[in-house]
């Protein structure tokens, strides 16, 4: 270990650290303007420069290493009037006016502690933008200090600003374009937190934050990090946290997308409906409606003649309180959540091969890996600070394969685009194992150590070859070969997979074909490998891992392994009889055998498939019980009840991200009216239709731990922990320090585990004259799942909630332009979409995005479920486009 003198204090340091990091670690404060900890040195603003025995010259500490041994200087008078100088140089043309359009930035404070005025004239000469609605621009107080330039290559990877001209002509400015959505931006925000003088700026952050608070992100599943700055009880900023998911990155939505929370049409009291309208009550009457209703109902048809859902938006507490409801004071096990529609497959297939169904490796590994494969997610969009990681480590040199029907931003930067049609995923995956098997590019030492049925499966995947299966999932052979020689040689090679694998007839299967493929390389039980699905909603993973799922218990133990301890725990005989899935339910309420329905945080008319159906079921159910924040399409076609919760920013808790972290979200507002926590609700529910002790919880850190005395797996993850780590599950103590790798000597489910033998069915779904086209729906990158959150917020004015992407060549054809509304119609149903012209979407093929409720795209989405879990085929129906009236006298016009 490196020691050196600082300002005659004795520091130990790591090897490689660079001396600014040192100074600080230390305590000394050291000016500085164009150093962040995120971006690699620089070294052009020259205040943080020091002096060094042996240097004749100041030295700059942001870009000098440490050495054993050296004594460096800090503050001289030298230094400091050297400073002073540079402060001077650079103010000599910054606005003697600061504009009220930003907070005081640190350049701001540099100058007022060395007593420096600016010198210049706002001249309107350097570039502004005030078209954005988030972000600010006024060049004209550039400070030269490049971190923008930096920050927006180096971690967003997305290229939008540029140094131009030389010499005294130098200037940021965009990259192309007049404006920052004409460049590409994508409203991350890194660039304003980067910039030290407000030539960057939050448009909305006019207010000082009087309180912060370390909270989690309520979008994807990637769990960001972030500090929310409040003032009389009103965010007025969110900044991103250093944390080891986000590094101090977020996406547009994690950082600006807050405001449904104030939303004017928000629910903030009790409400029942009588007579065909909604009517205010108290808590009390509502409470004693739900608990009546659910009384009268078990007594009358049966506990299994009720169902509930727990909710991916909530967190593990409430979920976990919803399932303890369902089994302990119902008595039944028809409780489900929304990873039945999208990760149940996941959840199944990494559980019945590996013994855990959950991702394997953590996103540090994103950097490890020398090869990343996608298959069926967009990151860039869906994850964004994930994608924004992946982007960065394939500059950074790894190799990169994706598996997706349209062309993404990420397929842009991969080595092999595998663009397959939709329902072609065990074919292509099979075909590469296939490749492997063939090339004799398996690890024998693995499979020799830790994989059965190795001969069998070799006799069966020979069918498989690329050659002969090729024109079964739309891809060339050479291509596939070429993808699976990457994956196979490259290694540690990193599989993310999402709903294009997961939502289809054999999307189980699928990622059982992902996990033969890890087998087969050795790339699962070390770092920069394994099988890892990107969780779309932020507490999707921990919802159903609280047990929010009719065959499994709280920590996703089965009941063989469970039983005994929840119900020793709970005090309780756990019902035997087998639940119902969200799927299940569904078809109990069409065939008349499900009653009541509770369900929170989810919007199930909305978001479940082949909706016309799903009316016509939940029309038949006699109390539907809604615990939302707004009057959903459930809610408004078909609730009883509404309970009115509190956001994620009123309530605490915890969430569990996708690479299996639990994290803390913390109180930082007073929730509005009447909504309370889900907990709170779900408890008082349970205390009047007859709970006993078993809920008489203070808050949600007794939940918690009480979720830890039935989860081994997280016994040791304690709040007190979880307040200054942050920790992977199995955490099994309160000394463990946390599980980042799965399955690195044994597999979670034993010592060896067999390949899979399976063959490809075709979907029933297919393309005939009166239905050519096959349409996949999915997320865009400023919206989210139903629109519930980002639709009440500016991301309106970045995106439109819902579009459809069509070829040039299919918009030729069909005689549509962009803009245009077209008439989308199914099997099922139809609907009207405005056009996007896009040359990421090959012809034959279209993609719509689902988060609008006025388009109500799941009326055209169909009935075809997974095999092995039930979740819909989301990813491929078959339509055909109509040009709407009103597209019609357009065109003759």
């Amino acid at each position: 270990m490196p020691e050196l003198t600082i300002n005659g204090q004795s520091v130990a340091c790591a090897p490689g650290q660079l001396l600014l990091d040192a100074i600080l670690a230390a305590g000394i404060e050291v000016p500085r303007l164009c150093h962040d900890p995120r971006l690699k040195p620089y070294g052009s603003c020259r205040l943080c420069v020091v002096e060094v025995d042996g240097h004749d010259t100041p030295v700059a500490s942001c870009s000098a290493p440490v050495a054993d041994g050296m004594v460096v200087r800090t503050h001289t008078p030298r230094l400091e009037r050297l400073r002073r100088t540079n402060l001077q140089l650079l103010a000599a043309d910054y606005p003697r006016v600061l504009t009220a359009t930003a907070p005081e930035h640190p350049f701001h404070q540099l100058l007022a502690a060395y007593g420096v005025e600016p010198h210049g004239i706002a001249k309107g000469a350097g570039l502004r933008d005030d078209s954005h609605p988030y972000l600010g621009v006024d060049m004209d107080r550039c400070i030269h200090c490049d971190r923008c330039v930096r920050i927006c290559d180096e971690v967003q990877g997305q290229f939008v600003w540029q140094i131009w001209d030389r010499g005294e002509r130098t200037r940021v400015a965009l990259r192309e374009g007049t404006t920052l959505v004409e460049a590409g931006c994508v409203a991350c925000g890194a660039c304003v937190d980067a910039c030290p003088s407000g030539a960057l700026f939050d448009k909305r952050s006019t207010e000082a934050a009087d309180r912060w608070t370390r909270t989690t992100c309520v979008y994807c599943g990637v769990g960001c990090q972030m500090e929310v700055g409040t003032r009389d009880n009103r965010v007025v900023r969110v900044l991103p946290a250093d944390s080891p998911v986000n590094r101090g990155h977020l996406c547009a939505k994690g950082r600006y997308a807050y405001d449904f929370v104030n939303a004017s049409d928000r629910v903030t009291s009790p409400m029942i409906r009588r007579d065909g309208a909604w009517q205010t009550v108290s808590w009390d009457e509502a409470l004693d409606f739900v608990a009546d209703g659910l009384r009268a109902i078990r007594a009358r048809d049966g506990a299994d003649a009720i169902g509930l859902l727990g909710s991916a938006r909530a967190t593990n507490e409430e979920n976990y309180l919803m399932q303890k409801f369902a089994r302990t004071v119902l008595g039944t096990n028809n409780v489900d959540t929304c990873a039945r529609v999208c990760h149940t497959p996941s959840a199944k297939a990494l559980k019945d091969m590996l013994g855990a169904g959950a991702a394997t490796n953590n996103f540090d590994d994103i950097e490890r890996a020398r090869t990343i494969m996608l298959c069926g997610c967009n990151p860039t969009e869906c994850h964004p600070v994930v994608g924004a990681r992946i982007k960065q480590a394939v500059r950074n040199g790894a190799q990169l394969v994706v598996i997706d029907p349209r062309r993404t931003e990420l397929a842009e930067y991969a080595d092999v685009h595998l663009a397959l049609t939709p329902g072609g995923n065990v074919t292509l995956l099979n075909a590469m194992a296939a490749t492997i098997v063939e090339e004799n590019l398996v690890d024998a030492a693995f499979i020799a150590g830790r994989v059965d049925d190795f001969d069998a499966y070799r006799a069966f995947i020979r069918a498989y070859r690329p050659e002969a299966v090729a024109s079964d999932c739309g891809v060339a052979a050479g291509d596939i070969r070429a993808a699976a020689r990457l994956y196979a040689r490259s290694g540690p090679s990193m599989c993310f997979h999402g709903l294009g694998t997961t939502e289809h007839l054999q999307g189980t299967e699928g990622v059982m074909c992902l996990i033969n493929l890890a087998l087969l390389t050795g790339n699962l039980g070390r770092p920069g490998s394994g099988i890892n699905p990107l969780r779309g909603q932020n507490n999707v993973q921990g919802a159903a891992h609280m047990g929010c799922d009719p065959a499994t218990l709280p920590g996703g133990q089965s009941f063989k392994q469970g039983a005994a301890r929840c119900e020793a725990v709970w005090r309780k005989t756990l019902p035997q009889a087998r639940g119902l899935n969200l799927m299940e339910m569904t078809d109990a309420a069409a065939s008349g055998t499900l009653h009541a329905l509770w369900a929170f945080g989810y919007d199930v008319y909305l978001s479940l498939a082949n909706a016309n159906v799903t009316r016509d079921s939940l029309a038949r159910i006699g109390l539907v019980i809604i615990q939302d924040l707004f009057m959903n399409e459930t809610a408004k076609a078909f609730g009883t009840v509404f309970l009115p919760a509190a956001t994620w920013l009123e309530r605490d808790g915890t969430f569990m991200n996708s690479d299996r972290r639990v994290q803390r979200i913390r109180k930082a507002l007073d929730a509005p009216g009447e909504a309370r926590p889900d907990w709170w609700i779900i408890r008082e529910i349970a205390r009047r239709v007859g709970a006993d002790r078993g809920f008489d919880f203070s808050g949600p850190e007794a939940i918690w731990d009480e979720v830890r005395q039935v989860w081994p797996g997280g016994a040791g993850l304690s709040y007190a922990r979880l307040e200054r780590e942050s920790l992977h599950w199995p955490c099994l103590d309160e000394q463990h320090p946390g599980t980042a790798v799965l399955h690195t000597d044994r597999f979670v489910s034993g010592e060896r585990t067999a390949l899979r033998r399976i063959d490809a069915i075709a979907s029933p779904e297919v393309c005939n004259p009166d239905y050519p086209l096959i349409l996949n729906t999915g997320r865009s990158l400023y919206h989210f799942n139903a629109g519930t959150m980002s639709g009440r917020t500016p991301e309106v004015e970045l995106a439109p909630l819902s579009q459809l992407d069509m070829s040039v060549e299919d918009a030729v054809r069909l005689g549509v332009t962009g803009g245009d509304v077209v008439r989308v119609v199914s099997r099922y149903g139809e609907v009207q979409l405005p056009v996007r012209v896009s040359t990421s979407v090959r012809t034959g093929h279209l993609f719509a995005s689902f988060h609008d409720p006025a388009a109500f795209v799941n009326r055209l989405t169909s009935p075809v479920r997974d095999r092995m879990v039930a979740a819909p085929e989301y990813k491929r129906t078959a339509v055909r486009i109509e040009r709407s009236a009103a597209t019609a006298r357009a065109a003759a016009s």
